[in-house]
């Protein structure tokens, strides 16, 4: 009975990331459509591939969480207003509606809490798997303001060449806009919640 209901878990799971990245190539398409830019055009104001941004939209790979932030701030939007607008909004969000999303280059798993555009408040839930690193550019934090609570395991953040060693419970705000490096170094996932506002 309890092995039923993982299975059966882990597959709704599976669907509902699987249902996210469709909804989101369709998404970054729609985008860049109607803004009138080529892929050329995207490609060289997110400073990635144009190959790369085509394999996104036909569905062929799914974009890292580094490509998407990039994609994201091309169009003026966070990460989180792009996958809202993949999924649409509401101002109750039930658990089970919450949109997932996994990186595939690293495999952590991002929850979007609350998000949406009438708002300045969005929530996110992130777990990073062990030996899990990412690095952000500094551009993904320029139109944004946000602080980080570790919930579970141990996170170490480089904020701009500062290392801080976060255990649960502790809460950092971020600073100006940097480069900024999640990495899990413990032998067990990490989660985390980060609320941030747009500028």
């Amino acid at each position: 009975m309890i092995v039923t209901a993982i299975v059966s878990y882990k597959r709704r799971m599976s669907n509902l990331i699987d249902d996210t990245e469709a909804r989101l190539a369709r998404r970054l398409k729609l985008e860049r459509e109607a803004r009138g830019w080529s892929l050329a055009d995207l490609a060289a104001r997110a400073e990635v591939g144009k190959a790369t941004i085509s394999k996104i939209e036909r569905g062929e790979i799914s974009p890292t969480a580094v490509t998407l932030v990039r994609l994201a701030n091309a169009f003026g939007l966070t990460l989180a207003g792009l996958l809202l607008r993949a999924e649409g909004a509401d101002r109750l969000v039930r658990a089970a509606d919450q949109p997932l999303w996994r990186d595939p280059a690293t495999a952590y798993l991002r929850r979007q809490i609350f998000a949406r555009p009438d708002h300045p408040v969005e929530l996110v839930e992130v777990e990073l798997p062990p030996g899990a690193r990412v690095t952000l550019p500094a551009s993904s934090y320029a139109p944004i303001r946000q602080v980080l609570q570790l919930r579970e395991g141990a996170l170490t953040l480089i904020e701009d060449g500062t290392r801080h060693e976060l255990k649960p419970g502790d809460a950092l705000g971020f600073g100006p806009p940097a480069e900024v490096t999640f990495a899990n170094e413990g032998a067990v996932p990490c989660r985390y919640i980060v609320a941030l506002t747009r500028l």
